[in-house]
């Protein structure tokens, strides 16, 4: 591998590793900045790595929050966290709807949606929500405050939303807190949620991709697969500490009108460019 691969390579792991925490699609700007630096490997490669890249941002949640999400402690026996264990079990009613909508719709998703009409369009209508809906809580006071006052009800509710990622531009975190957030629960535990949900759900569905794919790799495959993974999780320890700083004291809406400006360029540049058709 060359070294403007390798650049490319880096390039790919920086944007997964912000967009994936933030509110803006991860999938949505990686279909996006593929059109333009053309990583050059295989299209089923290319495919499985823009999906599977995603594991390096979710073991940068392992690594910040693992005293929060490991439910034993070893220092005193086998000692079973319950509020741990708890939070789990509703990660995992969380994540049903969206396993049974992956493993019936993927292939249709991949062959329709993935393309910069899909993207753009995803990108303007949730940046619109997000400010209607943070608009429409300017004075509401949220209900669910802490992550021991989501109920499994509420875990359910969450996981539907999150079954809105599924079309690329829309974001698995920005469905996940649009929707939590619309329930009334506080962005700042809507966010740590969204974050927790992200563990099964993208281990689960990077684990599909490379089983369509198979497990027969070239040497430059591998290696595009650990640097871009690599990438993705140290600059996902930034993203996320912003994330959680940020939402402490703003709301949402900066993330809609940079979703609804991306979304209108988007379109521009293909109509100008003919590029996508």
């Amino acid at each position: 591998m060359n070294f403007l691969e390798i650049l490319k390579v880096i390039f790919l792991g920086i944007v997964e590793g912000i967009t994936e925490w933030l509110p803006i699609s991860s999938t949505g700007h990686m279909i996006l900045v593929d059109e333009f630096i053309k990583l050059n490997v295989n299209e089923d490669f290319k495919e499985m790595f823009l999906i599977v890249i995603q594991l390096g941002a979710i073991l940068a949640v392992i690594f910040l929050f693992w005293n929060k999400i490991f439910p034993f402690n070893f220092k005193k026996g086998s000692f079973i966290k319950m509020d741990i264990m708890t939070l789990w079990f509703k990660i995992i009613v969380a994540c049903l709807p969206a396993t049974v909508a992956v493993l019936l719709f993927d292939d249709f998703i991949d062959a329709h949606f993935y393309n910069y009409i899909t993207v753009a369009i995803t990108l303007v209508l949730y940046g619109v929500f997000f400010i209607v809906i943070e608009n429409r809580n300017k004075h509401r006071s949220p209900q669910i405050r802490t992550l021991s006052d989501i109920t499994y009800q509420t875990a359910f509710i969450i996981g539907l939303f999150q079954l809105l990622s599924m079309i690329p531009g829309t974001s698995r975190s920005g469905s996940t807190i649009l929707g939590a957030i619309i329930i009334g629960t506080s962005r700042y535990v809507a966010a740590e949620f969204s974050f927790y949900l992200a563990i099964p759900a993208m281990f689960g569905y990077s684990l599909l991709k490379m089983v369509k794919f198979g497990f027969d790799y070239t040497p430059n495959e591998v290696l595009v697969l650990i640097l871009g993974m690599l990438t993705a999780f140290v600059v996902s320890i930034f993203a996320i500490k912003f994330l959680i700083g940020y939402v402490k004291k703003n709301d949402f809406k900066v993330f809609g009108y940079y979703r609804i400006i991306l979304g209108i360029l988007v379109v521009v540049y293909f109509l100008v460019s003919g590029a996508g058709a």
